[in-house]
């Protein structure tokens, strides 16, 4: 039995995980209601996504399924469960899942810190070139212009008399 993950989604009336996947062994579209019990606006996203996920009943369903989703899924529900519209749910989703070039990492705590890396991990894959891509190039080469005189620095000038 192969199942590929083609869409995945929420209810909030009652509160469901709806997952449309591809039965390839029957050649059909299926959907896949995962009630959500014991989920209230002070639970943790990424710990009920992540029972999900391991749920021994949902687990084949869900394989296709990034556990960032899911996550997302939840955050959308609790915010839904605070009162905040749907839109006010994804602008604060989106504000937490950016990452700021200009914050200081070395003052996260180590949930913060993993948070921001899976996030950028993901960030990278998405944007990666692959083999594969029909807009593949191998070995490009950049000129970058010089806007600005550039500083020598110690360091360089060492290292080039070392070779």
């Amino acid at each position: 039995m192969t199942l590929i993950a083609q869409k995945c989604g929420i209810c909030f009336q009652p509160p469901s995980i709806i997952l449309i996947y591809r039965d390839s062994s029957q050649d059909k579209t299926r959907q896949r209601i995962m009630p959500v019990r014991n989920f209230s606006r002070f639970s943790d996203c990424s710990r009920a996504a992540e029972q999900l996920k391991n749920n021994p009943r949902h687990k084949a369903y869900l394989e296709g399924v990034s556990q960032r989703q899911l996550q997302k899924l939840y955050t959308l529900l609790r915010g839904h469960l605070e009162g905040q519209s749907l839109a006010e749910s994804l602008e604060k989703f989106r504000q937490e899942e950016t990452i700021d070039p200009e914050e200081d990492m070395n003052k996260l705590d180590d949930k913060e810190l993993a948070k921001r890396k899976s996030i950028m991990d993901e960030l990278f894959e998405k944007n990666r070139k692959k083999k594969d891509d029909p807009d593949f190039v191998y070995n490009v080469e950049v000129e970058f212009p010089l806007d600005e005189q550039l500083e020598s620095c110690t360091w360089d000038i060492e290292s080039d008399k070392q070779v």
